[in-house]
């Protein structure tokens, strides 16, 4: 059994689809997470020394190299005139990785058995994150260490509160796992099981991040419209209830859902304190895209531009915790994002790159829309525009946001049979290539 267990690690180790995996796993750990890309990127570099006329035979590949040059122009053109050139180019310079890492998820995963194998593992990690969220929530306490008192952090700690938007955007493979292998009834277990650690989590972007994903997976189970209305039904009575439950014995969500209610107060002040200070970050984000319309104040550079735009008494300027001068870090929109470190120009290279995807998906045969649907889903709900998000432009949810983009490439194009020989690029120069 031992020597079973070893070989069997071995084996993972030696797969291609393990740096893919790392950069999940090691989410939580901050930059860590780049491991996984860099061996990735290393693997593409051996696949062109073996072939370098690989990209000719992958479609999913070639889609991936244009969707990355939108993202990258977009960068690249706004980096000459941005207020701190040399952060703008650094991070242009930074961007370049996401090609080969690209490129390598797209060969790695040339069978569809190979895509479920990546999923699952996926939902597997974010199930285990999720469990581990719960017992946060019941004993205060959890790998990542003790909760802040205004929400659970899970295995990402009280100094990276990102547990809601992680859980929200990963939660499609969770629920097709449990759909996969449990039928209906592991979807609805899988559904109340990421529930609670996402309103727990107290992202407010994160619950419409999931809300928009369970409609999705509503849809695929209902298929007309009646059905379709009674899950939505029978997710609200039981989304109630569970808001309810937490209210009533969670302080943490109290306080979140107290200051959400500030909304109905009808004050501009009320609103701007519910939404965290969101209306002054987007009033400062318009001066500054109407100061840089073409192509922005340089990408990564809002923190630099805000106080300029800011009024001198802006809570983001004067605040200690954001670093007294500093003003606020990013738009918190992707829309505005683009917009204000990229211009015009970058938002239009967006929109085409967005186009040629939803252009691509509808060309690939019904098989290969029903193959891609988790991670579809997932990429969908991550870049939903009517809510608030993370910074696609930085460096940790750009990954999370580019490891999403090529596995959807991938998933696509993921139709060589089992038994068919493909170019792999595996982490070494000899042997098979199967």
């Amino acid at each position: 059994m031992a020597l079973s267990l070893r070989a069997g690690l071995w084996a993972a180790v030696r797969s291609p689809l393990t740096p893919i995996w790392l950069v999940i796993f090691l989410l939580p750990f901050g930059r860590a997470s780049e491991l996984g890309i860099l061996i990735c990127l290393l693997g593409a570099v051996i696949l062109f020394v073996r072939d370098r006329r690989a990209l000719a035979g992958h479609p999913g590949a070639r889609l991936l190299l244009w969707l990355w040059a939108a993202y990258f122009l977009a960068a690249l053109i706004s980096a000459p005139a941005a207020i701190d050139p040399g952060r703008s180019w650094s991070s242009v310079a930074a961007y370049v990785r996401f090609a080969p890492f690209g490129v390598y998820v797209c060969f790695a995963v040339r069978r569809e058995s190979r895509l479920n194998a990546l999923c699952l593992a996926t939902g597997i990690v974010v199930a285990l994150w999720a469990l581990d969220a719960w017992v946060q929530a019941l004993t205060g306490h959890s790998i990542g260490g003790p909760a802040p008192p205004e929400r659970i952090s899970g295995i990402f700690g009280a100094g990276n509160l990102k547990l809601g938007p992680v859980l929200a955007s990963l939660s499609p493979f969770v629920l097709w796992m449990a759909k996969r292998h449990f039928g209906r009834v592991g979807l609805i277990v899988a559904m109340l099981f990421l529930l609670v650690p996402i309103l727990l989590a107290g992202s407010r972007a994160a619950w419409i991040t999931y809300g928009v994903a369970l409609l999705a997976f509503f849809w695929i189970e209902a298929r007309t419209p009646l059905r379709f209305a009674a899950w939505i039904l029978a997710a609200c009575v039981v989304v109630a209830a569970a808001m309810g439950v937490a209210w009533k014995t969670s302080s943490r969500f109290d306080a979140r859902m107290e200051r959400t209610l500030a909304a109905l107060h009808d004050t501009r002040h009320a609103i701007n304190y519910a939404g965290s200070g969101r209306l002054d970050i987007w009033r400062v984000t318009a001066k500054m895209i109407a100061a840089h319309p073409v192509i922005g104040v340089g990408v990564r550079d809002f923190r630099d531009a805000y106080p300029h735009y800011a009024p001198p008494n802006d809570h983001f300027v004067t605040a200690e915790a954001c670093g007294v001068g500093e003003g606020a870090c990013h738009p918190h929109q992707i829309v505005l994002e683009v917009l204000a470190d990229t211009g015009a120009v970058g938002l239009a290279l967006w929109l085409a790159a967005l186009g040629l995807a939803v252009r691509a998906w509808r060309e690939v045969e019904p098989d290969a829309r029903r193959r891609a649907f988790p991670v579809t889903v997932a990429l969908a709900v991550t870049v939903f525009p009517l809510n608030t998000h993370l910074a696609f432009y930085s460096a940790w949810w750009g990954s999370l946001f580019w490891w999403l983009l090529a596995l959807w490439c991938a998933a696509l194009y993921a139709d060589v049979p089992d038994d068919a020989p493909v170019v792999m690029p595996y982490m070494r120069l000899r042997g098979r290539s199967g």
